[in-house]
């Protein structure tokens, strides 16, 4: 039974949402952006300051135009006659240069400004998901497809980047710089005005239309991206490598993802051309702008308005120049909408409410109980268990005192590592108390049982780097004389330095460079280093050979001196010398005793004793 796998009951857990489960659904939308805009807050400041730079060059942004009107009306053609005023004109095109060369600098400290907000508050946003992430328990990941967590924080998080880095700086600019224009063109000419922006309502209601469907798309293309990062997590480890080959379903994999991919693509096409279809109409509709200026412009000036050359071409200028903060904020508001799935995505896994919680006011552990465990009366039922099942452990008690050797067997699926993960609570009692050192474990810190409860499962984790590295995951700043007194003690140290080199051989991914006993060894090691009171062996031995196990055994034997151990075993011959053996059957003790007391019972351990042949 693997830790992550499994639920101690010997079945697969079938993937489902668990969001639902832990109240983890995505707030409503105006709850939404008030989150959203919370993100910003540790960073009021350099915002601020990007603002106002935003707003100076939005304000800048109008200038030419109407340094062109008066290009035209005071220096090239003067209202009072004659020929061009050079004077006039050569201010009014250093003003032009000026405005061009101060725009420029200011775009670069806003650029600056904006990417350096964007990136800090989206690296904060993926800090907080990784954290919340990490605050979860074992339940939630081994209900919980590894590469959907993977897509919530790479792909989710990276698909809001833009929106985080660009957008909100985007829409101030665009806004501010549209809200010039428009005054701008009224004070031209009201009349131009009016007809220059009567097609926007048209316009507005239509993308918010196309801003829905794509919004829409977004959440199947994330889920399909989630999909398919969970797949390559799967096909693509060692351990889904070994089954493809070993099965040969190589060409069928390869179908799968092709089939994924081009449901992938798929998406990210129509995505793409919900919006194309709209800004093409939008861009042909405001080109055509101009032409109907001058039409009219024409009519006007027969019926007598005074429209000047300069007048005209500065309000068709601003008219154009229009275009860009228009279509600019259309495209945000396409953008924000499409975001708006990514960020109820990844609010869902922030609002997930861990199952073991840190306790207001913890209690300091009892020294001279240290190394003391109890079950009383504990109940337990995984989450995903339908109410008509039977709850995985019913009623269990015993106790271990320190330095004990107590043990649990019992047939496959009988609640034994459930009873290993409660020990190191890596889940918590749903009914009844779980002890350590005699106080409820719901009432201690965690990091005080983590520091005191070391676990070896039957199928040990190493990470892909060296065997140092790895056995310095249980304590950071260890020095090499001790990785290599914990490594004599897991009787691995003669084997790690015929390796050409020693401690800093490469393991591989999840160690299978290495074999299962030396895997199975390094793994006791590393809980040696760690140095905790209790030791809890979830049938550490029970899928090597009989040599491998030899070693090992041997090392367990050496790691149990002095300590509590709790045994899960699945080969009776390692727990004969065990203080007390429990016989677990469906999730209830129905035996307890010494190894030679059961036998001479004549009860369910005499039975699996008989059958195990040894």
């Amino acid at each position: 039974m693997t830790m992550m796998h499994g639920r101690g009951t010997g079945r697969n857990i079938p993937d489902e949402s668990v969001m639902r489960e832990q109240n983890g659904a995505a707030p409503e939308v105006p709850h939404l952006w008030r989150r959203i805009g919370t993100l910003f807050v540790p960073y009021r400041a350099p915002l601020s300051v990007a603002l106002i730079l935003v707003l100076i060059t939005a304000a800048l942004g109008v200038a030419p135009a109407l340094l062109t009107q008066q290009a035209f009306d005071r220096g090239l053609f003067p209202v009072a006659g004659g020929g061009p005023d050079l004077v006039a004109l050569w201010w009014i095109v250093g003003a032009m240069v000026a405005v061009l060369i101060v725009s420029a600098g200011i775009s670069v400290w806003q650029t600056w400004l904006t990417a350096k907000v964007g990136n800090s508050v989206t690296a904060d946003l993926r800090m907080r998901l990784f954290e919340k992430l990490q605050s979860m328990e074992l339940g939630f990941f081994a209900r919980t497809k590894t590469g959907e967590v993977q897509s919530r924080l790479q792909n989710d998080v990276g698909g809001v980047a833009n929106v985080l880095q660009n957008t909100f700086t985007s829409i101030v600019g665009n806004i501010v710089t549209t809200i010039a224009s428009i005054v701008a063109m009224f004070v031209l000419s009201w009349q131009l005005a009016v007809l220059s922006l009567i097609i926007l309502p048209p316009l507005l209601l239509l993308q918010r239309r196309v801003g829905q469907r794509r919004a829409r798309i977004a959440t199947k293309t994330q889920q399909s991206l989630a999909n398919m990062t969970a797949m390559t997590q799967e096909q693509l480890s060692v351990s889904g490598v070994l089954l493809t080959k070993t099965l040969g379903r190589e060409d069928a994999a390869t179908a799968d993802y092709r089939a994924a991919n081009e449901q992938q693509v798929g998406l990210q096409i129509q995505q793409a051309m919900a919006g194309q279809r709209f800004f093409a109409f939008v861009s042909v509709v405001m080109a055509l702008v101009p032409v109907i200026i001058y039409v009219v412009a024409g009519y006007l000036i027969t019926g007598g308005a005074t429209l000047t050359a300069g007048t005209i071409v500065a309000f068709t200028s601003v008219n154009t120049q229009l275009r860009r903060p228009l279509l600019g904020l259309m495209r945000t508001g396409l953008d924000v909408q499409t975001s708006k799935a990514l960020f109820a995505r990844i609010f869902e896994y922030l609002n997930l409410q861990p199952a073991i919680v840190e306790p207001e006011q913890p209690q300091p552990l009892r020294p001279e109980r240290v190394g003391d465990i109890e079950f009383r009366d504990v109940v337990f039922r995984y989450p995903d268990q339908r109410d008509d099942e039977p709850a995985t452990l019913s009623g269990v008690s015993f106790s271990a005192k320190s330095g004990e050797f107590v043990a649990f067997v019992g047939p496959s699926g009988a609640g034994k590592s459930t009873i290993a993960y409660l020990s190191a609570r890596l889940y918590d009692a749903t009914d009844g108390v779980v002890a350590f050192a005699g106080t409820d474990v719901k009432q201690l810190r965690r990091a005080d049982i983590v520091a005191n409860v070391g676990m070896v499962s039957q199928e040990s984790y190493l990470v892909h780097a060296s065997i140092a590295e790895n056995l310095r995951l249980a304590k950071p700043d260890a020095s090499l004389e001790e990785l290599e007194t914990a490594c004599r003690k897991a009787s691995i140290h003669e084997q790690i330095m015929t390796f050409p080199d020693a401690y800093e051989t490469i393991v591989g991914e999840r160690g299978y460079r290495l074999s299962g006993g030396e895997k199975q060894r390094v793994a006791i090691a590393r809980v040696l280093l760690k140095d905790p009171a209790v030791l809890v062996l979830d049938e550490a031995t029970s899928a090597l050979d009989a040599v491998s196990e030899r070693h090992v055994q041997a090392a367990i034997d050496e790691a149990s001196r002095g300590r509590t151990v709790v045994a899960i075993a699945h080969r009776l011959s390692t727990i004969r010398e065990a203080d007390v053996i429990h016989v677990v059957s469906h999730g209830e003790i129905v035996e307890r005793g010494t190894h030679d007391e059961l036998l001479a019972a004549g009860g369910a351990y005499a039975t699996l004793y008989a059958e195990s042949g040894e």
